[in-house]
């Protein structure tokens, strides 16, 4: 695992972003999935955008539904810990004052999406790195539900990510726009922040 640690710590000074295949061991990573699968729409919520007064619903800007891992079941845990041995790692080798993590299920449904956007929220740069660890089982070429991740300034595409069960996705937050293309077929994934301490 530290070696694992090591390489995205080098990656994410190199590149600011890193993508693997396969991180988790498979069997959480289907226990992972199969706790999504489990849910139900109910428990689910329409996904929001900003924060605060300007905090709201708007499905032209972002379609999904998600709901907040909490912890309190023994897979969710199992994923929160090894973010936190992450977290632990990523702070010793590159000082980045990652304080804690927050992270929701998502889901998209077919034919949602999420338009391209910044995770840093106006007036609030706490996200300092983004995760996503996708659950889509059997995605192939055309089921949509892409990640494009920009450059800086939002005009050149320099990764498209395919939400393939068991790949996970890092980034810096306040470097790269990205959005999540129309979904063909029902799309799961763990969407997270390591934020810093206000």
């Amino acid at each position: 695992m530290q070696s694992v640690f090591h390489t995205i710590s080098d990656k994410l000074v190199q590149d600011g972003y890193i993508i693997l295949e396969d991180i988790l061991d498979k069997t959480l990573t289907q226990a992972l999935y199969k706790r999504i699968q489990s849910l139900k729409s109910t428990d689910l919520s329409e996904a929001s955008i900003g924060r605060g007064s300007q905090h709201h619903n708007n499905s032209n800007i972002r379609s999904d539904k998600t709901i907040w891992l909490d912890g309190d079941e023994e897979n969710e845990k199992a994923y929160l810990l090894w973010m936190d041995n992450l977290k632990q790692e990523l702070n010793q080798a590159l000082y980045l004052g990652l304080h804690d993590y927050e992270t929701h299920f998502a889901h998209f449904a077919q034919g949602t999406f999420y338009q391209k956007h910044f995770d840093v929220l106006h007036g609030n740069n706490k996200r300092l790195l983004t995760t996503v660890f996708y659950l889509t089982k059997d995605w192939k070429d055309g089921d949509g539900g892409e990640l494009l991740i920009y450059n800086k300034d939002g005009n050149r595409i320099i990764q498209t990510v395919a939400p393939k069960m068991g790949t996970m996705v890092i980034f810096l937050s306040d470097k790269f726009p990205h959005e999540v293309l129309a979904s063909k077929k029902d799309r799961y994934s763990i969407a997270g922040w390591f934020r810093g301490r206000s």
